[in-house]
């Protein structure tokens, strides 16, 4: 595997810092331009345009214009414009991986996957384009009425920094496929791989489609509030999908939020402890810094097998080593930047203060190598109580809390007594038990002796404050269509008239 060093990595980056709206670049109405780090070097990846209020304007007003032409094309036309963007992300992703590496930090390798998944999604959705189906209701023989499922136009995706090409390219594949046209603003954090993604499909589909725009809040007010705009959606934090769900509340347009989460791993007496310790590692995403709204951040382990799985974490997390995010053989990567950095130091310090067991990391690496970079090792505290920051807010960084128990009624309430309920991660041999407890966990994704990971067709997604609605399934398809209902009466007076004047 080729090793990127900075000069090459450099030749990787996108030419175009600007927006990319109707189909062509232009800079941003206001010209501002901010400069990009690298979380992982602490160096400049130059500047890229900031959007504005005006910007958006212009971007939606482009998408509502070739969402009239858009809706109109006949849906396995739709499909093939798909698919060839799939190949294309499939053929650069070594590019696509490597400049989010040095973007968003996460390690290039592992980033490798995002491609998979991207193109996967872009494919899959392709293959549904016949399934948004309406349906006949029989009313007699005087009467026809039959459902009619159409897009809603345009739609804004507001995408977060821990996967940046992988939900650019992914997350646009069912509103295109449905009919939509899009207007997508990439996370201002890490922008790079989304501008690159534009350049690689540029001319694939009609203008005005796929727009994008780099930015921060004020692009992100517009597109959640704009009149013109039929449907938001977001991933993000709770407190940005709250002030979504505001402002769409006054054009009472449909969204969709995939949210944070504080997931729980519980793990039963009969489960073996080192492959629990292997999953509390593997499901807290140390590969990401654990900036991921699905990692099972808390651990729930009974006490009978608590020691043994704290035994086996060090060797556990090892697995999981920062190094330079655009190096090969890394796999852990940098935090996203110095206020995310500084956030999650300060949370591993009120777990010390507040009496929490440090059983793991807990500092920056003492590589020089990695001295100007945002890195914090994997770090794991036990002996967590209910009470402690790190057992009830979302931290998105790499800090795993262990908690013992006995007593399956109060472990089930603490489990399900935070804010949050996205997934949720139960180890037994005892399939009965797994079942029960899949039923009792408030979470709306939950894996079994599995941990991690996702399944194309699976409906994932939260309850509570970590969201509304299902992606990666049919669900999501047609979420990004509205149903309309068609009545016909049949006149048979009037046809036997129109055979007899005949």
């Amino acid at each position: 595997m080729p090793d990127h060093r900075p000069s090459e990595i450099d030749s990787l980056l996108p030419l175009q810092r600007g927006l990319f709206i109707d189909g062509a670049w232009r800079e941003p109405a206001s010209g501002r331009f901010v400069e990009l780090t690298s979380p992982g070097t602490g160096g400049s990846l130059g500047k890229v345009a900031e959007a504005g209020a005006a910007d958006a304007e212009a971007a939606i007003a482009a998408a509502y214009t070739a969402f009239r032409s858009w809706r109109d094309v006949a849906p396995n036309e739709r499909a093939k414009i798909l698919r060839r963007i799939a190949q294309i992300v499939r053929d650069n992703a070594r590019e696509l991986a490597t400049i989010d590496a040095a973007d968003c930090g996460n390690p290039m390798t592992a980033m490798l996957g995002d491609a998979d998944i991207a193109s996967a999604q872009l494919d899959f959705f392709a293959g549904l384009v016949t399934e948004m189906k309406g349906a006949s209701i029989p009313m007699g023989p005087n009467a026809v009425n039959f459902s009619l499922r159409e897009p809603h136009g345009v739609v804004t995706k507001i995408m977060p920094f821990n996967h940046p090409f992988m939900f650019c390219a992914g997350k646009i594949a069912a509103p295109l496929a449905a009919g939509n046209t899009v207007v997508v603003k990439p996370p201002e954090q890490a922008p790079l791989s989304a501008l690159r993604f534009a350049e690689l499909i540029e001319g694939l589909l009609p203008p005005g489609v796929f727009n994008l725009l780099p930015g921060g809040r004020e692009v992100g007010e517009v597109l959640s509030s704009h009149p013109t705009v039929a449907m938001v959606s977001l991933i993000g934090s709770v407190r940005t999908g709250q002030a979504v769900m505001r402002s769409a509340a006054e054009t009472i347009k449909p969204i969709l939020l995939e949210l944070g989460g504080k997931n729980a791993l519980i793990a039963y007496p009969d489960a073996d402890p080192k492959e629990v310790a292997t999953a509390l590692a593997a499901g807290m995403n140390f590969t990401w810094c654990g900036q991921s709204c699905g990692s099972t951040s808390r651990g729930f382990v009974h006490r009978s097998i608590y020691d043994a799985v704290l035994g086996h974490l060090a060797e556990a997390c090892a697995a999981y080593r920062p190094g330079l995010p655009t190096e090969p053989g890394t796999t852990m990567g940098a935090i996203v930047s110095k206020a995310q950095y500084e956030r999650v130091l300060s949370y591993i310090e009120s777990a010390r203060s507040e009496g929490a067991r440090l059983v793991n990391g807990g500092k920056h690496p003492e590589d020089a190598a990695l001295a100007n970079g945002f890195f914090v090792e994997p770090t794991v505290f036990a002996d967590v109580t209910p009470q402690m920051r790190i057992a009830r807010e979302e931290i998105f960084g790499p800090v795993l809390a262990v908690a013992p128990w006995d007593d399956e009624a109060a472990m089930l309430e603490e489990v399900n007594a935070v804010d949050y309920g996205l997934t949720c991660s139960i180890w037994t041999n005892d399939l009965a038990q797994a079942h029960l407890a899949a039923r009792e966990v408030e979470a709306g994704y939950v894996w079994i002796n599995e941990v991690s990971k996702h399944f194309l067709g699976a409906p994932f997604g939260g309850v509570k404050q970590s969201g509304l609605g299902r992606e990666e399934c049919l669900e999501e398809l047609l979420a990004y269509t509205r149903e309309k209902n068609v009545h016909v009466r049949l006149d048979r007076r009037r046809t036997r008239l129109s055979q007899g004047t005949a």
